[in-house]
């Protein structure tokens, strides 16, 4: 019995068929304001969107760690390498752009937005803290680290008869923003006070904490930052740094254990806090005469 074969035509049963081709998604870099609050995890409001004419061929990713070595005048080999911290993730990328269908002026506009990134913004220049813009690259499901812009490197490559660029090759580094800031006061681990006290006399911590704050409770995290081992002894004249309530109960100035079961706002004499001297009534301010 004879049998019969066939080469079906692409697309018919039992033959492969050909993948289909996926959505284009362009890739940009989002360019935005600092965060309000001074967080380096998260951008404020969209400044500009910058689209790439074409995408990038590829991207380059660098992540290096710092490392020293001790050395010995007797040693014959150096030391074992000793970790000292990461150092910020790098994105080198290429942005190309062409106007020479058109002979307009957007190619040296991209350019110009490319180095405004390296300067601070104007808000941030006006409260005086002079940050860069915040800076994520996105290409369809990938994003990048927040980052700002290090590096910008721009070569036109093609100009019209009366000179206008209209073909330009930029390098672009980012770099990433994440990390720890460094301590501001080394008596107060970092922490900015807000305001000093000057102990006067009856002065108590949990009255201190307690006008500050509204919470008797926070006098251990007040003791804490003053770097006070007995909280009964104020000296009068003695200058406490009072920090802000978020900076106290924040990561770098949490409140201790021990100061977490008072109820918030509790007066003095609450559990957590140490109880008013004589002559103060409970859930009240302590005077100035209780000792």
């Amino acid at each position: 019995m004879a049998t019969a074969t066939s080469t079906g035509a692409p697309g018919a049963v039992g033959a492969p068929t050909a993948p289909k081709p996926g959505k284009l998604e362009h890739a940009y870099l989002s360019i935005c304001e600092p965060s309000t609050d001074g967080s380096l995890t998260k951008a404020g409001p969209e400044l500009h969107r910058l689209d790439f004419q074409f995408n990038p061929k590829e991207l380059a990713l660098t992540k290096t760690a710092s490392w020293g070595r001790g050395t010995s005048r007797n040693s014959k080999k150096s030391g074992p390498p000793q970790y000292n911290g990461p150092q910020p993730g790098k994105l080198a990328l290429e942005m190309f752009f062409d106007a020479s269908d058109t002979q307009s002026s957007s190619v040296v506009s991209r350019v110009e937005l490319l180095f405004e990134c390296c300067v601070p913004t104007k808000a941030s220049h006006q409260q005086k803290k002079g940050s860069p813009p915040f800076v994520l690259f996105r290409w369809g499901p990938l994003t990048s680290f927040l980052a700002y812009l290090s590096s910008v490197q721009a070569k036109y490559t093609l100009f019209t008869a009366e000179g206008m660029p209209i073909r330009a090759v930029c390098t672009v580094t980012l770099e990433e923003l994440a990390g720890e800031p460094p301590g501001q006061n080394p008596t107060s681990g970092g922490l900015v006070p807000r305001r000093m006290h000057v102990v006067v006399e009856g002065d108590t911590l949990a009255g201190v904490a307690y006008r500050e704050y509204g919470e008797a409770a926070l006098w251990r995290a007040v003791a804490q930052v003053n770097g006070i081992d007995d909280p009964m002894r104020l000296r009068p004249g003695r200058h406490l740094l009072l920090p802000s309530l978020d900076e106290l109960h924040g990561p770098r100035g949490g409140l201790p254990p021990g100061a977490r079961g008072a109820r918030p706002g509790a007066a003095p004499g609450a559990a957590g806090a140490p109880a008013p001297g004589p002559g103060a009534t409970p859930g009240k301010e302590p005077s100035r005469a209780a000792r």
